[in-house]
């Protein structure tokens, strides 16, 4: 049999999913239905917002399913309904066993890491945060615990000294879609060969992605540079890494996200937190054992900017402190 014959049920929510459904839309697969998540409140006037696969699965004319609990009996029969014999799930929550198990091919899980490491809700995160020169994404069968089934196949990306999180998303979507629909092919054919998670593993810790919090996010200026510019990295765009400028004499605080910094040698020193700056162009922070220019930055209540903007609308720089 060949891929494009399956009924094949798509689940996700975020843009990086519609990468892989466009794909097999484009390429003429049978998506039979669409599973996303339910309309939700947004911005300030609290308006319903679809997610962005919901969006594109309408306008593509699928059937959508916005199930608020999987276990629901309506809908497990609506599932059935749409008689599906491969699940391809990206970027969606954790599905129970009723759900996972229908299709008579089973359902497979696109992942961001090269499984078994960075397991997890955060993967590329962890991976940037962590100093890692390459990631990529894994697809696996689903099975009882989460992200631990038998792989089917891994595509690997280096990851540029200067990427950040932003960056390596949006290039894995697309690797992640070829990868799907490879995945598809070969399940269709009969052709892959799983290979259980422990079997990759050699004497070495598994590496884990936990959800972030925002404390995650804060910036300890007293760590290794580098250290803390692979934070910002892998923290930028989103949820972005923050420290809190502070006034050396009346403690006035004002919260700030940095998007990006650049590590300067320099051979004078200074308390971690510490500022040098020309008060126009260029704004650099000492760390524990160095120094990084801060380019890119975020006051509360205001739009990114680049640090010369910030430095033409915030006087007296060398009154504060990063702490």
């Amino acid at each position: 049999m060949r891929g494009k014959e399956l009924r094949i049920v798509f689940m996700g929510t975020p843009d990086f999913a519609v990468a892989s459904l466009k794909a097999l839309v484009e390429n003429g697969y049978n998506v039979a239905g669409v599973i996303t998540a339910p309309d939700k409140p947004a911005g300030r006037g609290k308006k319903l917002t679809e997610s962005a696969v919901k969006k594109y699965a309408v306008e593509k004319g699928l059937k959508v399913l916005q199930p608020e609990k999987l276990r629901d009996p309506v809908f497990l029969e609506e599932l059935k309904l749409l008689k599906p014999e491969l699940q391809v799930v990206v970027a969606f929550r954790m599905l129970p066993e009723v759900v996972w198990s229908m299709p008579r091919l089973g359902t497979f899980n696109l992942h961001g890491s090269l499984l078994p490491h960075y397991r997890g809700a955060a993967p590329l995160n962890w991976a940037v945060i962590n100093g890692e020169t390459k990631t990529g994404v894994t697809t696996f069968m689903l099975e009882h615990q989460i992200d631990t089934g038998k792989i089917l196949y891994q595509s690997e990306i280096e990851i540029g000294d200067n990427e950040t999180v932003g960056d390596i998303h949006d290039r894995l979507m697309f690797v992640g879609a070829d990868l799907v629909l490879k995945t598809v092919d070969s399940i269709a054919k009969e052709k892959v060969r799983p290979v259980a998670q422990s079997e990759l593993v050699v004497d070495e810790k598994i590496k884990t992605a936990p959800k972030i919090f925002k404390e995650d996010c804060k910036i300890d200026w007293t760590k290794d540079v580098q250290v803390v510019r692979n934070l910002i990295r892998g923290l930028s765009p989103y949820p972005s890494a923050w420290a809190n400028l502070v006034h050396k004499e009346n403690g006035r605080t004002v919260p700030c996200k940095i998007f990006f910094a650049q590590r300067v040698f320099a051979e004078e020193t200074a308390s971690p937190g510490s500022i040098d700056s020309d008060d126009e162009t260029y704004m650099n922070v000492a760390c524990g054992n160095g120094w990084l220019e801060i380019t890119d930055l975020q006051l509360s209540g205001k739009k990114r900017m680049n640090t010369a903007s910030f430095l033409r609308g915030f006087r007296n720089i060398f009154d504060y402190r990063f702490e």
